[in-house]
């Protein structure tokens, strides 16, 4: 049977238990987790050095964007150098295989475009991954079709390229699968390395009941490969597989990690009739519940049964992955958007339920919620900033933070739009926020983070959306 661990809601509120060093290892010494992140200085402040437009691109109005692989990064940092990947729109190309990626470097403050697709093309942006060696490499997807053609075949490709040369032609790495597959625009894919092991692993969810994986040995050998069943919605009116899209997934130690949510057709009936009328649509997407598994070796290729973390299935609400991190205890960090209701069905359906937005944050250990608050949050009639999304930044002495947005009117009824930063203390306590100071703050962003193999640091590279160009931010940690 699967197991199932949902947030609950007690009187509107979100319930958690806080339970103590949560950051600890069981059994470990009597000195409190808290008190050991923070003695070794006072709350870290941020500082913008760097703040630059990186490019502008051209929508492709094929259902994606440059923000497209939320779950994965298109910005990594190896020593002293950062890559990030772009999309370049094909005017000559229909929807939907009409972008190509490009590859930049900063090296010495300066950016410079180091190598881009050639003649080929595909429909998402591309993820990157990186080693402690210096090696980068980017997950590709080329398509097979003509520019006049929709959709057709294509080939999973992983590029490998070198921070000592990266203009050099990169060396091309098929995956291996464990059977034929139908690869063709949309992937879903998720890409994560264990930057200090040399190894990644690939994942891409082209079916509706399972996600396919393989795993990159530190040899460069895909040794192993997989499928995962995806949970199973006895809920619905129409029982069926529940996929799960979008996922933030950690390879740490060969294991990995994979938190996701349901992206399914909307499954109850009178809420889909309901939703055509207002729309005049056939269809409509959910986003509700957020699912959490685990493979303890993936060598293996066994994952532990699905663990609903979170769901808004009751009130049609949103849900949405942001970011994991697996700390040394193997504590799970999880980090998630979450509104409470679809508004447009509340009159008809839970005319008595409120409205919420948050930016949430859960632990898992051994498959069960540990701890679940509240980052950030705004319930309805409240004069305060809405959370946007949010990441985690690790520093080398293991302090966690999240680096987040938020907008709207404040208490003191202002308007707001910023970018801010709070540390998550090791008994889940948070710190005080403090804001970054981006003259263009950022929505919607990538951050260079320890699930695409960067080091933990005291710099943040972060790479976001602002009105048609991608922006470079390098904020130092004091």
């Amino acid at each position: 049977m699967r197991n199932r661990v949902a947030i609950l809601l007690v009187g509107g509120a979100l319930a958690w238990s806080l339970g103590n060093d949560v950051f600890a290892e069981p059994n470990a010494s009597s000195v409190p987790a808290k008190q050991a992140m923070t003695e070794a200085g006072r709350p870290l402040q941020p500082v913008v050095e760097v703040e630059e437009e990186l490019y502008s691109y051209k929508p492709a109005n094929n259902g994606a964007g440059p923000m497209w692989c939320f779950g994965n990064t298109c910005i990594v940092r190896t020593g002293d150098k950062v890559f990030a990947s772009g999309i370049r729109t094909l005017p000559d190309y229909v929807p939907l295989n009409n972008v190509r990626w490009m590859l930049y470097q900063n090296a010495g403050g300066k950016w410079t475009q180091v190598a881009d697709a050639g003649d080929g093309h595909e429909r998402e942006p591309c993820p990157i991954v990186c080693f402690s060696d210096g090696r980068v490499f980017l997950s590709t997807n080329p398509s097979s079709c003509k520019p006049d053609q929709r959709d057709g075949p294509a080939q999973p490709q992983v590029l490998e390229f070198r921070a000592d040369d990266p203009s050099a032609r990169p060396r091309t790495l098929l995956p291996k699968w464990r059977r034929d597959l139908a690869f063709h625009g949309h992937t879903y894919r998720s890409f994560a390395a264990d930057g200090e092991k040399h190894e990644m692993v690939l994942f891409y969810s082209i079916a509706y009941d399972k996600t396919y994986w393989t795993f990159c040995d530190s040899k460069g050998q895909w040794s192993s490969r997989g499928e995962i069943d995806f949970p199973w919605g006895k809920e619905y009116d129409k029982p069926q597989p529940v996929r799960v899209c979008y996922p933030t997934v950690q390879l740490k130690d060969r294991a990995v990690y994979f938190c996701g949510v349901s992206d399914v057709v909307e499954p109850y009936q009178a809420w889909r009739e309901y939703k055509k009328q207002l729309t005049g649509a056939e269809w409509d997407y959910d986003f509700r519940r957020l699912f959490f598994t685990w493979s303890d070796d993936i060598t293996t290729g066994k994952f532990h049964p699905w663990v609903e973390v979170a769901s808004r299935d009751k009130t049609a609400g949103w849900l949405f992955p942001c970011d994991l991190w697996v700390g040394p205890n193997k504590a799970v960090h999880i980090l998630w958007s979450e509104r409470a209701i679809d508004t447009r069905l509340r009159e008809k359906f839970f005319p008595d339920a409120k409205q919420s937005v948050a930016l949430n944050y859960a632990v898992i250990r051994d498959g069960k919620v540990q701890l679940r608050k509240a980052v950030h949050q705004w319930d309805e009639g409240e004069k305060k900033e809405k959370p946007g999304r949010g990441r985690f930044h690790v520093t080398p002495d293991g302090r966690l933070l999240v680096l987040y947005y938020v907008s709207g009117t404040s208490a003191a009824g202002t308007r707001v739009s910023e970018n801010r930063l709070v540390e998550i203390h090791g008994d889940g306590a948070l710190g005080e926020p403090v804001k970054v100071p981006l003259k263009v703050p950022m929505e919607s962003f990538f951050t260079a983070g320890v699930r695409g193999g960067s080091a933990p640091s005291m710099t943040i590279d972060m790479l976001g959306e602002s009105k048609g160009t991608m922006r470079y931010c390098r904020i130092k940690l004091q």
